[in-house]
């Protein structure tokens, strides 16, 4: 064994030491939490809630919602919280957010032309409170948002979409081809 090397540096991260790895950017956990959200919220029972209004809502020509599992999941986490950013946005002005999926309660068929359009189903996952844009999450876990200027992807999970409207991240529209 040779002694008289130095050791060799380890890098120093906190995953290397134990500590995991933060699931949001300081801007984002920040408003999570002021609105009420803590690590390993689950509020399953007002979930079950929005997904029996929303399956029992049949709009006057006939279209339903889509309730599957990813949605649910959103809900039971996210799911009533009313969240501000608390930093300027990076590329677009941030979004304050209602996640409340009764926002899209009488956009039934909306949802549904974009879930055809998309090739999957689509449930409400609430709205940005300052522009009315409807949040939408498909079976996947990808979330949308829906304005009068178009549709927008927001990214392949809820923790990508809320992290993208809390920092003002430029979405990327959707476009039919």
């Amino acid at each position: 064994m040779h002694t008289d090397s130095a050791p060799v540096p380890r890098p120093s991260t906190p995953i290397e030491q134990g500590t995991p790895a933060a699931r949001f950017p300081e801007p984002v956990d920040a408003a999570l939490r002021t609105a009420g959200w803590q690590p390993g919220r689950w509020d399953i029972k007002q979930a079950e809630i929005w997904a029996d209004s929303l399956r029992d809502h049949t709009s006057p020509a006939g279209h339903r919602h889509h309730v599957f599992p990813a949605a649910v999941e959103a809900w039971a986490e996210f799911g009533g919280l009313s969240l501000r950013p608390t930093a300027p946005g990076r590329q677009v002005a941030p979004a304050a957010l209602h996640l409340d999926p009764l926002h899209g309660l009488h956009l039934a068929r909306t949802l549904g032309d974009l879930g055809r359009a998309l090739d999957t189903r689509l449930s409400p996952l609430g709205a940005e409170t300052d522009t009315d844009a409807l949040l939408a999450i498909d079976a996947e876990g990808r979330v949308y948002a829906l304005d009068h200027t178009g549709d927008w992807y927001l990214g392949p999970g809820i923790d990508h979409a809320l992290t993208a409207l809390l920092t003002g991240t430029h979405p990327t529209r959707l476009t039919t081809g």
